[in-house]
């Protein structure tokens, strides 16, 4: 009898054991949730860093006419529609997503 006992309490452990490994594995611990604003200014920001990864060493007034232009947008865009609106802690979550995304390539 208490061989039975001690046999479902090791299997029932085991069960929650190998439930909470399997649990783990689906779910994603640092996946973010941004909200339609915050996705919007990752967008925002994922394009104005692909522009500077091409010049990286570059000022602004160094760029060829149409990127100067594009980055000009979007940093007027940055500011007024993400800086302005979005707490302190979304603008550092969504510049490290951008570092994270370049270069780690998540």
């Amino acid at each position: 009898m208490v061989f039975i006992l001690l046999l479902v309490i090791g299997i029932g452990i085991t069960t929650a054991l190998l439930g909470s490994i399997g649990f783990q594995f689906l779910t994603p611990i640092n996946d973010i949730i941004l909200s339609p604003l915050e996705q919007k200014c990752q967008l925002i920001a994922n394009e104005g860093y692909k522009i500077h990864s091409i010049y990286p060493e570059s000022n602004l007034d160094e760029l060829p006419e149409n990127d100067m232009k594009r980055m000009i947008y979007l940093d007027e865009k940055w500011m007024k529609e993400c800086v302005s609106v979005l707490p302190a802690d979304s603008i550092i979550n969504i510049a490290n997503n951008v570092d994270r995304k370049f270069s780690y390539g998540e």
